[in-house]
């Protein structure tokens, strides 16, 4: 055991010094959810006014997905870095050392993960600056940023499975638009309740990305929910440990071919 955390902290910390290393890895995903966040929440906000709605802050409603939209770019990241590493042949001279494929596979999410949790931060204190107001408190910050970091570790373990799969960076990358329809398809402008195109309310509620974003969402404008908090931590531990299974079958696959 001592030996396996050893070096998943040795490729871990290889991932973060990486991430670190890339600014077009790591300003896009901090800037370009704010600016979504800026544009949305000022172009949108008279959905406020419609009955029913669970806020009369539109920033408020739409914060969480800012977190959502970060932690898919953290996935690309992580895809991309395993990908280039698949193509460069450093995978295979891993396979000749006693590096454990459990320590590779969590190794590599360090970077996303890390940078899933810089972007958590950075997304909770403008939302803070910029008047959003916690119902749940200090409490609900703490929870919320926890989720958070689940959420971009789970999509952190799928852009692995991808890069295991794909084992090149443009084929890694031309998956994510896939990823981010799937996003779009959801309930990150209006509560489900309030969609009125029946075929989009029916594909926001078994897109389970809806449940991510409520989650989070409930945080904020709702309250300690027990079945939205269930669901947003279950549908992110279901990814986490859906995509590693996924990663160590594919890996051992590669492995086996080369």
């Amino acid at each position: 055991m001592t030996l396996l955390l050893n070096q998943i902290g040795r490729i871990a910390w290889r991932s973060v010094i990486r991430t670190a290393r890339q600014p077009a890895a790591v300003i896009p995903p901090l800037t370009f959810p704010l600016m979504l966040m800026a544009v949305n929440s000022n172009g949108l906000r008279a959905a406020t006014h419609l009955p029913g709605f669970p806020t009369k802050s539109f920033l408020d409603f739409f914060l969480p997905f800012s977190f959502i939209q970060g932690a898919l770019f953290a996935a690309t990241t992580a895809g991309t870095d395993l990908a280039r590493d698949v193509d460069t042949g450093f995978l295979n001279r891993l396979a000749l050392t006693p590096m454990r494929g459990a320590a590779l596979l969590l190794g590599e999410l360090g970077g996303a993960v890390a940078l899933g949790a810089l972007q958590a931060f950075v997304y909770l204190g403008v939302g803070l600056a910029f008047g959003v107001h916690f119902v749940t408190g200090i409490g609900g910050m703490a929870t919320l940023l926890l989720l958070a970091i689940l959420i971009a570790l789970g999509w952190a373990a799928i852009g692995v499975l991808l890069a295991l799969r794909a084992g090149s960076g443009e084929k890694v990358q031309s998956q994510f638009p896939l990823l981010f329809f799937l996003v779009f398809i959801s309930s990150m402008n209006l509560p489900r309740n309030l969609i009125e195109v029946s075929w989009f309310r029916d594909l926001a509620t078994i897109n389970p990305v809806s449940y991510l974003i409520e989650g989070l969402r409930t945080l904020i404008i709702e309250g300690w929910n027990a079945q939205a908090l269930a669901l947003g931590f279950g549908v992110a531990i279901l990814m986490v440990l859906g995509a590693l299974g996924g990663a160590s079958i594919a890996l051992r696959q590669r492995m086996e071919r080369t």
